[in-house]
């Protein structure tokens, strides 16, 4: 029942603000349609690139001198239709390092986990367990590259996706 209560309290209050001075444009369709159009505006060229979490955190640990391990690194360049398996591999070298970061106590141990956390979270699901294309390389196949070569790979490889 306190629900309920807290339900009418918040719609009354909502009657209230839109039946104030201010708000009188938003009573037609019109004024609606223009304050939801600026409402969403913002929203949607802040949010251009789904992967804008993960770049920052990439910048974070690109310096870092105490993750010293060799990746298997995808070529930003990959044909088109392999992305999604590229992406995997990043993802599934991304928990490398998290693995290795805890053997190692590194410094940069949050910003790798906020890392995959983002990457999973930008990333569909079904995509990082697709099959392999006749035309695309599984992760394996990729050349073992430094810790900074793989981030800067990684980077290219986001901002790709963002264009």
């Amino acid at each position: 029942q306190k629900t309920h209560l807290k339900s009418v309290c918040l719609h009354y209050q909502l009657y209230r603000l839109l039946n104030s001075h201010c708000f009188c444009p938003l009573k037609n369709g019109m004024g609606l349609i223009i304050f939801f159009l600026c409402a969403y505006v913002p929203k949607t060229e802040a949010g251009h690139c789904k992967w804008a979490e993960v770049l920052k955190d990439l910048e974070r640990i690109k310096t870092s001198k105490d993750i010293d391990v060799s990746l298997y690194t995808a070529n930003a360049d990959e044909d088109v239709k392999c992305q999604e398996l590229v992406m995997r591999c990043f993802v599934l070298e991304t928990e490398v390092i998290i693995q290795e970061c805890g053997i190692k106590n590194c410094s940069k141990t949050q910003d790798v986990w906020n890392i995959w956390k983002n990457v999973n979270e930008s990333f569909d699901k079904s995509k990082l367990t697709s099959t392999k294309s006749e035309k695309c390389k599984e992760c394996e196949e990729y050349e073992e590259k430094n810790f900074t070569e793989f981030v800067q790979n990684f980077v290219k490889v986001i901002q790709r996706n963002c264009k």
